[in-house]
């Protein structure tokens, strides 16, 4: 019997998780943040080395019994830092073929069905990337602002403030917003509001987000405007890497993992819109599998496996074994 590691790397916990080769899970472990940009390259080794010895000693394997292993890493963006995250993952002693990928690609290989396409996050930032048939990758930076990539709860809620400040010099309508945001802000009124977020006493963020979805449920225009603008900003990062990959033409699933798509259809009708204009037949579809299993997809891939046959078994046990553990 063979057995892959899977591990999922984020920058609030860590899963990692061993299947057999039927899919089925033998074992789990369960860690903190392990994000080099918040915890260090130390940090990441120390989590990964408790997370992954919890799962083997739960299945009862040692780690040369492991065929492939595939890492999902939140913070491995680029290239250069993959030397820093191998030097993490070696003391785990695995002697099989691996794969370090972003977190958003496990993501991407847990939630669709043919094993390629998209994956959109859309969280309090948003990122989006691509795998076609071969595996060849494609992507923005996830960066937002700086790099004009927008669709997340932090843009969007700077594009509702940005509505508010409309409606204090008179170059936009009223809306709503504007006294949902100083009752938050804890301001007295408009004026007070827009001069304590220009000194810095006030700081709009992601947790404002809910309140734009609730305004615009409401009836509120401007709010729906605002939430429509970042689903055509994120369908359109979705565009750019469908072009990379060439795929205008082809049938593919769009993952959706984040908690604005809580938001529903105000949200997703219009980032839908964007998407299907250069790619007709797209499906967009909720990320409703483990992101850990996309882990161990990752690695029966890098042992140069087809991981179609065990699929169904490994996101059914690996959603039985959460179950049983705080996540």
């Amino acid at each position: 019997m063979r057995y892959f590691l899977g591990v999922d790397v984020g920058a609030t916990k860590t899963h990692a998780l061993i299947t057999d080769e039927t899919g089925q899970a033998v074992g789990f472990g369960l860690g903190g943040s392990g994000n080099h940009q918040v915890v260090g390259y130390e940090g990441l080794r120390d989590v990964l080395e408790s997370a992954v010895g919890q799962a083997f000693n739960k299945a009862e394997l040692t780690a040369p019994q492991i065929a492939g292993a595939g890492f999902g890493i939140g913070g491995y963006d680029w290239p250069p830092q993959l030397k820093d995250h191998l030097d993490a993952i070696a003391p785990l002693g695995l002697k099989c073929p691996l794969e370090v990928a972003n977190d958003s690609v496990i993501a991407l290989l847990a939630g669709a069905s043919r094993g390629w396409g998209l994956v959109l996050i859309a969280g309090t930032g948003s990122n989006c990337r691509g795998r076609d048939r071969s595996g060849r990758e494609a992507r923005i930076t996830g960066e937002g602002e700086r790099f004009g990539e927008f669709g997340g709860a932090g843009s969007l809620v700077d594009k509702a403030v940005q509505a508010v400040s409309h409606e204090w010099t008179q170059r936009g309508p009223k809306t709503t917003l504007t006294r949902m945001f100083i009752e938050l802000a804890g301001a007295s009124d408009l004026d007070d509001l827009i001069e304590g977020i220009d000194l810095g006493r006030y700081h709009p963020d992601a947790h404002w987000a809910p309140t734009v979805f609730q305004e615009a449920h409401g009836g509120d225009e401007v709010a729906r405007q605002v939430i429509a603008w970042a689903g055509r900003e994120l369908g359109e990062s979705a565009c750019g890497v469908i072009r990379q990959l060439g795929i205008q033409e082809h049938q593919f699933e769009i993952v959706m993992a984040g908690s604005l798509f809580e938001g529903g259809d105000l949200f997703i009708d219009p980032l839908k819109a964007t998407i299907l204009k250069v790619a007709p037949a797209a499906e967009l579809v909720r990320l409703t599998a483990p992101p850990v299993a996309g882990g161990v997809v990752l690695g029966v891939l890098a042992a140069g496996m087809h991981p179609e046959m065990m699929r169904e078994r490994l996101i059914d046990s690996t959603r039985e074994i959460l179950k049983a553990v705080t996540v």
